[in-house]
């Protein structure tokens, strides 16, 4: 643990029962050094109740002496063997109690719009366990005929990061172990960013897939009619047949 537990009621403690300045507090108490100094002053903190790093374990007096003494000494945390790997422990996601009926919704969301999804990775986005996003892929959970697919961002159970990065992260894993993917799978492994900054010019349908190799350079050239002058409409003889034929 890099900082104690409690860390303003700690802070506050300090405050009032040592001479250590405000900043050593805010670096030991992982706060601002301006709140601490709220606290000094009473602005911030009201109400809380110091609590004794001495008597629970996370400083010695001779540590705080030190600080005393010297301004620029750092207070460091006491060693407690009991809270090793305590920062590092793995497990589901933590959901609140009042979000926790919606999560076979989400887990059919994700299971239905990112089958690329591993177990893994939808227990991480929803804090579920791999036993029911299972029962709910077989459609075996008790309650499978009432779920409704609502997306788990919408609900507030992971971030639209967090759920992006997941995406990318399976659409890595499916192009390395080279499987197949259909049009409407590749859609969906791509970003919202990615999509829109596509393609824009729309595909030509494949019924007239051939029309395209024209080009109107190479359009047949169309004869031009001539236009006739106005003797041709009348035709009329000349005068000279006109007088032979009175002869």
């Amino acid at each position: 643990m890099n900082k104690p537990i409690m860390a303003k009621a700690t802070a506050v403690w300090l405050v009032d029962n040592t001479t250590i300045t405000f900043k050593q507090v805010a670096d030991f108490c992982g706060l601002h050094e301006l709140e601490v100094q709220g606290i000094a002053d009473g602005d911030v903190a009201t109400g809380v109740k110091g609590f004794d790093p001495i008597a629970n374990n996370q400083l010695t007096q001779e540590e705080i002496d030190a600080a005393e003494n010297d301004p620029l000494h750092m207070l460091k945390l006491k060693f407690n063997p009991a809270a090793v790997g305590e920062e590092k422990r793995r497990g589901p996601r933590y959901t609140p109690l009042s979000k926790r009926q919606d999560r076979p919704a989400s887990i059919l969301w994700l299971v239905k719009f990112h089958p690329e999804l591993s177990d893994g990775q939808i227990s991480k986005l929803v804090g579920t366990t791999k036993p029911t996003i299972q029962s709910i892929r077989e459609r075996t959970h008790w309650n499978i005929s009432n779920i409704q697919p609502i997306d788990p961002v919408a609900l507030g159970l992971c971030k639209q990061s967090e759920l992006d990065a997941a995406v990318q992260k399976a659409a890595v894993k499916t192009a390395k172990d080279g499987d197949v993917m259909s049009d409407e799978e590749r859609r969906k492994l791509v970003s919202t960013e990615q999509s829109l900054g596509g393609d824009s010019e729309p595909k030509i349908p494949s019924s007239i897939s051939g029309l395209e190799t024209f080009t109107l350079g190479d359009a047949p050239e169309e004869k031009e009619e001539e236009t006739p002058d106005a003797d041709s409409f009348f035709n009329l003889p000349d005068s000279d047949d006109e007088d032979e034929d009175d002869s």
